[in-house]
């Protein structure tokens, strides 16, 4: 649920669906509103990014059309597919504290947890999570289908590359240790999970939400 310190709030189901820019504003959108889906971000470019995934997942364009790549796929209205494993990061401030972690989908068990880091976007540490569950998962032969909330993450991780303006400094060294070990996993390795797209609108927060938005 979107809390009133978050800047930026997307409102997929209510009376006027939409980014608005204070908590009074969404508000007066979902009041009432029955079946209200809604989300705060901390950036607009965060809410933009959520807003028009979304979009785009009911037009059967984006994460979901047949032009991207074999591996990343549409959830699909419904219901997530279970066995599997979802992961999601918290950043408070962007950059600012972040941390990641994946949990099982059915029950929210926490299966690894990472941070906080010092300093962080909320970016980085979603595709360091899905690395992290897509490693942890062929270390130990499980072929389930990890679920991302981050067209962002899910981007850098098909495209094994990142794009950030997170300086490298003695704050930050850890993390870039961690950002390095995973873009060297991926170009050396092959695997076949399918990374779905969490369907928030639909089906509410991903499970390894941390509450904070």
């Amino acid at each position: 649920m979107a809390k009133p310190s978050s800047k930026f709030y997307v409102v997929w189901k209510g009376i006027k669906p939409g980014i608005y820019t204070s908590w009074d504003e969404c508000k007066a959108q979902i009041t009432a509103f029955q079946g209200a889906a809604y989300k705060g971000f901390p950036t607009f470019e965060e809410a933009k990014e959520a807003y028009d995934s979304a979009k785009n997942m009911i037009a059967g364009k984006g994460a979901g059309s047949k032009k991207e790549v074999a591996g990343t796929k549409k959830s699909g209205v419904g219901k997530a597919i279970v066995p599997s494993m979802s992961v999601d990061a918290a950043c408070s401030g962007n950059p600012g504290i972040m941390e990641y972690r994946g949990v099982d989908t059915a029950d929210k068990r926490e299966i690894f947890r990472m941070g906080p880091f010092p300093l962080g976007t909320n970016n980085i540490g979603e595709f360091l999570a899905l690395v992290h569950g897509l490693a942890l998962m062929k270390k130990n032969g499980v072929n389930y289908p990890i679920y991302s909330d981050s067209l962002t993450a899910r981007s850098w991780v098909r495209n094994r590359k990142i794009k950030t303006n997170l300086v490298r400094d003695e704050k930050t060294r850890e993390l870039f240790a961690l950002i390095d070990r995973a873009l060297i996993w991926l170009n050396t390795n092959t695997y076949s999970n399918e990374i779905l797209v969490w369907d928030t609108v639909n089906w509410g927060e991903i499970p390894a939400d941390f509450g904070r938005k």
